[in-house]
């Protein structure tokens, strides 16, 4: 089985209110081979993560009148969402940005604008890192170190 069609098996929420990003991202995981969700909102996000356990979550810090911040603390308090790794992004200068992701168990956070490799790079990274599921059964796969905010 090659790259494209393992990473086919994956499935990655991607939110951000904003359609141009939320477009490039798609494009670039699907380009890649990835199976992606787009949510525009926090609202309807959480009713996609009331149904479904994506393997990653990618979001938005700012999403309008919602925090991608309080959506990823809410996932962790639902016991099939605990160890979805999610990757924050962020145009936005805000303070401690890095820690306070962290904090509600973010597990990577990147800077917009981003290049698209770095965040095929960061998708991968967390994909396979040792928390996650033990069904996972390919190893990672590393073209390069990318530049990464955290």
């Amino acid at each position: 089985m090659n790259q494209q069609d393992r990473n086919r098996q994956t499935e990655i929420l991607c939110i951000d209110d904003d359609p141009n990003i939320l477009a490039g991202l798609t494009q670039s995981l699907m380009a890649a081979g990835y199976s992606c969700h787009c949510c525009g909102d926090r609202e309807s996000a959480l009713k996609v993560l009331r149904n479904t356990t994506p393997d990653l979550v990618i979001v938005d810090i700012n999403l309008g009148e919602a925090s991608g911040l309080e959506l990823c603390d809410q996932m962790r308090h639902n016991s099939h969402l605990v160890d979805v790794p999610v990757i924050f992004l962020s145009g936005a200068e805000i303070p401690n940005i890095v820690q306070r992701t962290r904090a509600v168990g973010g597990t990577y956070f990147l800077r917009k604008p981003y290049d698209a490799e770095v965040i095929l790079e960061l998708v991968d990274k967390a994909l396979w890192m040792p928390h996650v599921s033990k069904s996972h059964v390919r190893e990672p796969h590393f073209s390069s170190s990318p530049t990464v905010h955290a």
